[in-house]
């Protein structure tokens, strides 16, 4: 049995690695305890139920994501420039995990992680002229939709497990071949994820900023 002492933080790390091998779906607390050791009962002491350890995942997450980040960050960036980064990063992180951006999504966080980000998120936009009402909806919108893209692009790209998989665009292209316009969106929906995300995002930083700056402070 087990004999390092069972605590939140390494059930979630063992949850996390598990979840690269299993994807969310197939991520069980049995499996857990099984790479862990112990006793499934025992997860039990620490977590009531998957939600709740789906909480914590994503807590660690984020933890992993401020060390890396906090590093990564250039003082004085201009707001669209820091916040376009902000994005990248949290899309780079959501998929080093399999299925990282459901479990991300919708959870609570377990500690105050995320408080002292967030808030040095909100003071660039204040400093860079948005009111905080238009910084926190100008924040909420862009993670909104990097989360929303990540969730789409793991779900619809290959396994990155088996490396294989993926949306078969040559099925839907015949099987949309009445609708010419909607079978040739497939190439810039369903390829070239990377590209996708910069294009999106960059029509993201341009809508906050022609309907969410307060330009009577910019």
């Amino acid at each position: 049995m087990a004999t390092t002492p069972l605590d939140r933080t390494r059930v979630a790390r063992t949850a996390l690695k598990l979840l690269n091998e299993t994807g969310l779906d197939g991520l069980s607390l049995r499996a857990i305890a099984k790479e862990l050791d112990v006793k499934a009962p025992a997860l039990y002491w620490h977590f009531k139920d998957k939600q709740a350890l789906l909480d914590e995942m994503a807590t660690e997450m984020l933890r992993r994501m401020n060390d890396e980040l906090a590093a990564e960050a250039v003082p004085d960036a201009d707001w669209p420039t820091a916040f376009a980064a902000a994005m990248r990063g949290l899309r780079r992180h959501l998929l080093m995990y399999r299925d990282g951006a459901k479990v991300y999504s919708g959870t609570r966080f377990t500690d105050m992680s995320y408080a002292a980000p967030m808030e040095a998120h909100l003071r660039m936009l204040t400093a860079g002229g948005f009111t905080p009402g238009g910084a926190a909806r100008a924040w909420l919108t862009g993670y909104s939709y990097t989360i929303g893209y990540v969730i789409e692009e793991q779900s619809m790209g290959p396994d990155p497990a088996k490396e294989e998989g993926g949306y078969d665009l040559e099925a839907r292209a015949q099987r949309l071949a009445a609708y010419p316009l909607a079978s040739a969106a497939g190439d810039e929906m369903f390829r070239d994820y990377d590209a996708g995300f910069e294009k999106g995002l960059a029509a993201v930083v341009a809508g906050i900023g022609a309907t969410m700056l307060d330009t009577r402070h910019a």
